[in-house]
């Protein structure tokens, strides 16, 4: 049996029900996935996506930097501070031309409950819509 250079413990990133996992690393690769059996959401179980599902991870054409456009309208690679400042700004700037309203956030299952609970609060809070949607809604 394959020996762990180290377990990562983490949150499954499939759904919102925020299953507990096990990172398996062995020469910064995931090999190995299991559920953790000492939290209340998935005690050890896993679905087929979470127990098998991270061989993106390892995809060399993966996004792992943030890219913004230059002058010229190419791609450059940036930290995430000036990306998530453009982001920021971006935003600020079209709410204040165009009013809230012009902006809607969409959430998603992939989420955790906390975080689409926090996208919905910077929607009314900060930006001044109800517009959020959330792609499980009926």
């Amino acid at each position: 049996m394959i020996q762990a250079d180290r377990v990562v413990t983490s949150t499954c990133p499939y759904c919102g029900v925020g299953c507990q996992v096990d990172l398996y690393v062995k020469q910064e690769m995931i090999y190995r996935v299991d559920g953790r059996f000492d939290n209340d959401v998935n005690r050890g179980a896993l679905c087929v996506k979470g127990r098998f599902g991270y061989d993106y991870v390892h995809a060399p054409d993966r996004l792992t930097t943030p890219l913004i456009k230059d002058g010229d309208g190419r791609f450059q690679p940036a930290g995430w501070a000036e990306a998530l400042d453009l982001v920021a700004d971006r935003l600020l700037a079209i709410r204040d031309q165009y009013g809230p309203d012009s902006i809607a956030i969409l959430t998603s299952a992939k989420c955790t409950n906390e975080e689409n609970y926090l996208l919905q609060k910077l929607a009314r809070a900060v930006i001044g819509t109800n517009n959020v949607d959330h792609c499980a809604r009926l």
